[in-house]
């Protein structure tokens, strides 16, 4: 099994595939965007975390820019019906802390802005997550009433700026770090931040 890569970095495909050379082979790799985004320009050094997917006839590696995401990565295909594919398309959406407390916090909206991910899933997968992913300390009966309202605050923000026909990740990009429990005060900040993209 292969759990990380070390070597040059020969091709970059928008995409979201890598081919890092290590000892004269190359490895194809799967990358989300946000991976992508962090690592450097062709012909330098690059380290990626990888998980190895093994299946009937095929084989196929996944990056990630930290142990963090690979170990989120791991967790979410263990959960019933997930495979590779959906769990990139939810790291993307959702990076490590975003989900650990969307699971926490039962935020079944979090996990609907991930593409192919509709309500039943999205409540099935919370279900799951919560045995599998690292949230001692985040679990919904220790959450604080702030962090239920910030949460709630945050679906509601989520809520409104995809019926205004934001997309997905414009949506991600304007809540994430988003503080406060008043709804409307960050709707603005929300707003204002996709003004200025």
């Amino acid at each position: 099994m292969i759990g990380s890569l070390r070597g040059s970095l020969i091709d970059k495909d928008p995409e979201g595939e890598v081919v890092v050379e290590v000892g004269g082979l190359g490895y194809r790799v799967t990358v989300n965007l946000g991976t992508l985004v962090e690592l450097p320009e062709i012909g330098a050094e690059v380290f990626v975390h990888v998980h190895h997917h093994i299946r009937e006839g095929d084989q196929q590696l996944y990056g990630f820019a930290t142990l963090a995401e690979r170990k989120c990565f791991e967790s979410v295909i263990g959960a019933h019906g997930v495979g590779p594919a959906l769990a990139m398309a939810v790291l993307a959406t959702l990076p490590p802390d975003e989900l650990r407390h969307a699971v926490a916090s039962d935020d079944v909206e979090a996990l609907c802005l991930v593409p192919g991910v509709g309500k039943k899933t999205a409540q099935r997968m919370v279900l799951e997550l919560k045995n599998r992913l690292e949230i001692s300390g985040l679990d919904s009966g220790e959450l604080t009433i702030d962090n239920r309202t910030v949460s709630t605050a945050l679906s509601d923000v989520r809520d409104a700026l995809t019926q205004m026909g934001f997309a997905t990740e414009e949506v991600r990009r304007a809540v994430e770090g988003l503080e406060g429990d008043d709804t409307s005060i960050m709707l603005r900040s929300a707003l204002q931040r996709l003004a200025t993209k």
